[in-house]
């Protein structure tokens, strides 16, 4: 069992940065694939980037690549997403999640096993 719960988000003007943090509870974080997912005001939620095991792959969406970098820190059971070159269509709920098991990437969000609540991301022209 895991729980995610995400921090960071806020009001920024475009083309300023943003860093968003998910803390997880449990011992067997580095077990979890991990991604960042987002979801704006009447559109479905859409995948964002993902984080392998130990951190040594990434994937970005192309929406984002270029600007959001995902991290982790297995050390502190945390996963990162920051986000520079923010664009008012960045806004939008933002949300970690956790595979257990997965060998690799993630990108499917019907696959995740875990989810936080969310925080909100707005960013303003």
């Amino acid at each position: 069992q895991v729980q995610l719960v995400e921090s960071g988000g806020g009001l920024v003007q475009a083309g300023g940065s943003m860093r968003l943090s998910c803390a997880a509870s449990g011992r067997t974080f580095s077990r979890y694939v991990m991604g960042w997912f987002r979801q704006a005001p009447g559109k479905e939620r859409e995948f964002v980037a993902t984080i392998s095991w130990r951190g040594a792959s990434t994937y970005s969406a192309d929406s984002v690549k270029g600007r959001f970098t995902i991290s982790r820190d297995n050390a502190k059971n945390a996963v990162y997403l920051q986000m520079n070159s923010l664009k008012p269509e960045d806004t939008a709920i933002y949300y970690c999640a956790a595979d257990f098991g997965r060998v690799g990437l993630q990108l499917d969000q019907n696959e995740y096993d875990y989810w936080g609540q969310g925080t909100q991301v707005t960013v303003s022209s």
